[in-house]
């Protein structure tokens, strides 16, 4: 059992995961803004692999892998900023990129450097489901590296179910048919969709994306769910800033606070 299936097995709620991109605002903020994410009580981590041409990142997000890129972030210093990570936290870490950056590494190559550096689980959402089943979950499966894949309001029960079937780490419901960013509220057309994916009794545990960004979203969507990610409006708040770690605490604050 890696870290995340131990997390899940110890905490099935309010599950707050926090995705920022690799290299971004600064090339070597990795490993700072990870510790001070666990510091501020984030359970999960998302880093995300920034890459030129991001199909499901919104502008937010985008940008912040431009700036990472023109940094001098690569997938092999990536992998080298989360080995030393590692000596440092026991905090689950997902890898969140593209299944071409996968393909350019070697795909056996990247599994054993996700082991090695302590990676517990990727997000590929470009990978098609018949794929992964085809060709890598026997891979997968022999590192005991999870792997996650996403949902939308117009997923068929039919492929969420395989997906659930597939799955080892979590289901990603991503709460609308669109691009990554910050939204202010979840309507009732949500609503509905969490109420029916619900309804379905999966076995993976669920986290809600896309859109969420406030304490108030982020509560709302644990009602739903066993959790939620916050991306962009977390990559906002670190824009420009010189110190991440009292930005991030700051902002995890403010989602955590029970005020």
């Amino acid at each position: 059992m890696n870290r995340l299936n131990a997390l899940f097995a110890k905490k099935n709620k309010d599950l707050l995961n926090i995705y920022f991109t690799a290299g971004y605002p600064h090339l070597k903020d990795t490993g700072p803004i990870a510790l001070a994410l666990e510091k501020a009580g984030v359970d999960l981590i998302e880093v995300g692999i920034p890459f030129s041409d991001p199909l499901a990142d919104g502008p937010t997000i985008q940008y912040s892998g431009e700036v990472a890129l023109k940094n001098g972030m690569t997938l092999p210093l990536l992998f080298e900023q989360l080995k030393n990570l590692r000596q440092k936290t026991e905090i689950p870490l997902i890898l969140m990129g593209y299944f071409n950056q996968v393909m350019q590494y070697g795909e056996e190559a990247f599994v054993r450097k996700c082991i090695e550096v302590g990676i517990d689980g990727v997000i590929l959402p470009d990978l098609p489901l018949y794929e992964y089943e085809e060709f890598y979950q026997g891979l997968f499966e022999k590192a005991s590296l999870s792997i996650s894949f996403l949902i939308t309001p117009q997923t068929s029960k039919e492929r969420i179910l395989k997906i659930d079937a597939l799955a080892s780490g979590f289901i990603y419901m991503v709460s609308n048919a669109s691009i990554t960013g910050a939204k202010s509220s979840i309507s009732d057309h949500q609503l509905d969709y969490f109420n029916r994916v619900n309804a379905m009794e999966l076995r993976n545990p669920r986290l809600i994306g896309f859109g969420i960004s406030s304490k108030e979203t982020f509560e709302t969507a644990c009602q739903y769910a066993n959790g939620a990610i916050i991306g962009s409006a977390f990559i906002k708040a670190l824009k420009g800033v010189e110190n991440v770690e009292t930005a991030t605490f700051d902002f995890i604050q403010k989602i955590k606070s029970t005020k």
